[in-house]
Order: C-alpha cells, then sequence, then structure tokens
C-alpha cells in the first residue's frame, strides 16, 4: 500500500515548510493551485501558506492535506473535526446512503474518499439497472452503404476498394458524451485513490464500465447536458463527476503532482446551513423563510440579505457571518448594511448572527433617526453550533428564533 502523509489544519491557520512533514514540493504544488485557482483558497507567505475560510480536503501525490473549519481559534480542535461533513450532508452537498458497497467502511473515510465511495456507489447502480444507449453520428468505412455517403472521403479512402463505402452515418449504442463523462472520473477516481480502502472497488467498477472513447471534459459541457425523463437516474453521478474533474489538476506543477482539491466556502456553508435550519421550523413556528431576496437599490445595482423571516405581525433580516467578530462587535461597515436592510425591506428587527456562544442580548434601535417610521433595531447574535453532545446541532433553528423572539 502506498504511504500517505496526512496534514491536517484548520482555515485561517499558518502551515510552513518542515512543520508537520509539509515540504517544498507541496509548497510548489500548492502555489500551482493558488495562482490557478484566483487565489481564494489560501494566501502565499514567507516558507509558507495562510489558509482562508475555504475548507475540505487537497489530495496530492503523497499527501492528504486536511483543513477544518474552526470559527472560534480558542475552542477545542477536536470539536470542529466532523463538523464540515455534518454540514455537507446537512445542506444535500454529501448525499451518502445508508446502503452501498459492503467492502467501503465509509465511518472511516476522509472527505474525498467520501466522495469518491459516493461516486462509485452511483455508477455501480447505474450499471446494475443497465446503461442507456443514445445516437450518435459516426463517420467510417463500411461494407454496405447506409447514412450519407462522405464523396471526398470515399474517393481518398476507397479508390480502389468498391467494396467499402466511406460513410456518415448513425449509431445506437453506449458510446456516448455521458458515459464518456463518466469513464473520465472512474479514471480520476482510480488514480488517486491508488493505496487506500476504495482502490478495489474503483477497479471493479471500471472493468464492469463499457468501453468508450476517451474526452476531454470541460465545464461547458456540464452546463450543455439536458436531463429528460431518460438520463435521470444519470443526475446524481453526473453532479459528483462534475465536482471530481472540475477540481482535477493533473501536472500541476513541475513535479508532475497530480492534484484534486474539494474545498468549500465556509461563509456559503454556514449561510446555506443556517437558512435550511430556519426552513426546517417555519412550520412549526408560523413564518415564511426566504434566502437571497433581491431589490433594486440604486440604478442597476440590488441588494440581498442571506435570510428573510415574515410573520404576521413583522419581518426580520438575518446576515449570517462565519467569524467572530472583534470584542463581540460589528464592524460599521456591516451595521450600515443591516439598516440599509431594514430601510427596504420595512423590518424593524435586523441581527448579524455569528458562530459562538449563545447571546440573549436585546435589540438595540439605530439613533437619531426621527423621520423614519420604523425604528429599526440591530443586533448581534452568537449561537453555539454544537448540541450537548459536541455535535453539529440539528435543531439550530431553535436557537435562532429564539434570539429573533419567535
Amino acid at each position: 500500500m502506498i504511504q500517505v502523509r496526512k496534514i491536517t489544519v484548520f482555515e485561517h491557520e499558518r502551515l510552513f515548510v518542515g512543520e508537520r512533514g509539509f515540504t517544498q514540493t507541496d509548497l510548489d504544488a500548492l502555489l500551482s493551485l493558488y495562482e490557478k485557482n484566483e487565489c481564494k483558497y489560501f494566501e502565499p507567505i514567507s516558507k509558507g501558506v495562510k489558509f482562508s475560510q475555504y475548507v475540505g480536503v487537497i489530495q496530492m501525490n503523497g499527501l492528504l492535506l486536511e483543513i477544518h473549519p474552526k470559527a472560534d481559534r480558542n475552542d477545542d480542535n477536536s470539536r470542529w473535526r466532523g463538523v464540515l461533513i455534518a454540514m455537507l450532508k446537512s445542506c444535500g452537498r454529501l448525499k451518502v446512503k445508508s446502503t452501498g458497497e459492503a467492502h467501503v467502511k465509509k465511518q472511516n473515510l476522509n472527505l474525498i474518499e467520501l466522495y469518491f465511495s459516493l461516486y462509485l456507489d452511483e455508477v455501480s447502480q447505474l450499471i446494475r439497472l443497465g446503461l442507456i444507449n443514445k445516437y450518435r453520428k459516426e463517420t467510417k468505412n463500411v461494407s454496405a452503404l447506409k447514412g450519407k455517403l462522405d464523396f471526398s472521403g470515399n474517393i481518398r479512402n476507397n479508390l480502389v476498394r468498391k467494396d467499402r463505402f466511406y460513410t456518415t452515418h448513425q449509431v445506437y449504442d453506449r458510446d456516448h458524451q455521458l458515459h464518456q463523462i463518466l469513464l473520465k472520473a472512474l479514471s480520476i477516481v482510480e488514480q488517486l485513490s491508488r493505496g487506500n480502502k476504495i482502490s478495489d472497488y474503483a477497479c471493479r467498477v471500471k472493468l464492469d464500465f463499457p468501453e468508450v472513447k476517451e474526452l476531454h471534459v470541460s465545464e461547458g459541457m456540464f452546463d450543455s447536458i439536458k436531463i429528460n425523463r431518460k438520463t435521470k437516474p444519470y443526475q446524481s453521478a453526473l453532479e459528483l463527476a462534475r465536482l471530481i474533474i472540475l477540481n482535477y489538476s493533473p501536472d500541476i506543477s513541475a513535479g508532475k503532482e497530480k492534484m484534486l482539491s474539494l474545498l468549500f466556502d465556509m461563509n456559503v456553508l454556514w449561510e446555506e446551513y443556517v437558512l435550511k435550519q430556519l426552513k426546517k421550523g417555519q412550520n412549526e413556528y408560523g413564518v415564511k423563510v426566504s434566502g437571497q431576496q433581491s431589490k433594486r437599490f440604486w440604478e442597476y445595482n440590488s441588494i440581498r440579505p442571506d435570510i428573510v423571516v415574515e410573520s404576521q405581525e413583522e419581518v426580520v433580516v438575518i446576515d449570517t457571518k462565519w467569524k467572530t467578530p472583534k470584542n463581540k462587535s460589528a464592524s460599521i461597515e456591516d451595521l450600515r448594511q443591516m439598516y440599509t436592510y431594514g430601510r427596504f425591506w420595512s423590518a424593524k428587527k435586523v441581527m448579524l448572527l455569528y458562530p459562538g456562544v449563545n447571546s440573549q442580548k436585546d435589540f438595540k434601535p439605530y439613533l437619531n433617526l426621527e423621520n423614519d417610521q420604523i425604528e429599526h433595531e440591530c443586533k448581534l447574535g452568537f449561537i453555539n453550533v454544537f448540541d450537548e453532545q459536541g455535535k453539529l446541532d440539528k435543531e439550530l433553528y431553535r436557537k435562532v428564533y429564539s434570539l429573533i423572539g419567535l
């Protein structure tokens, strides 16, 4: 089995060459990824990198780099290790099924292996159900005239062979774009899983897959795919294939390192998780919850708060922040933004929601606003993302509704 080094860090942490087995070769590969991805995952520092709010896993040859979320730097590291996977599951980004390959113990897998295993489960199920055939055009020599005769090609290839015809005709088989995309992702999984727990599973699934042409897959190709009734069973596998293929970086450095990065913006994930939670409890609390409502602000510019909660009595606007504010105080820019939301949504209450220790401070009014018809009030809400067992709270919505007074 191939020996894989593992390094665990947390968001906004620094990692230097020489620490925890981190080498100059690893740094060079990360810097190449930095240039490719518009400088958003981390930033280079002297002989190292400083990670940003992006968390997940980066796998290079011989190194598995896990970046965990951690909102409070003073908190215990062990509490935060399972938060990312739990959030991804709750938000529907990691749809791990209860059944699957018997030889893969998913509870012991890292994030990349979880996605690999889930992808192999989806492809294996498609094979069992029966892969679909589709029509495609093919141009080649055939022994019987069918389709459209290519005159120039026929003269070029069959000048002395009168029993052959060079034609463009339709073929109904499994060698089409959907299967070519799935095979591309299978090849990546097989290559990057060598030496770990799902290597054998990947090899067997690929052996059962039909022979199709190799294809260079781009993001535009995924965007052009139209899912219909016939291809509906392929949807989950294609979503996973997109994630795997578009995050794969072959030959990313001079050392020919092959890299796969599955990284998620914690600001986006926190907002998505809170929104899902609040929608989960909207019937219980008799409210309507919506996310990313947009209103025109000035000319062609618009404003868009994270979450709007509407009851029969009032409207509350919530903006989520995955950070711990300095001195438990919001920035003046955030306070101005929340006041604007309150004005445009006619909301008396607006709240900035941070991860942290629960806070029951009252809403405080904006001052010197005599001309306002509504007395807008703002609150800084701090909410513990863990339950009493130290796991991600799956009923977080109760805490949030309590903070806004419902």
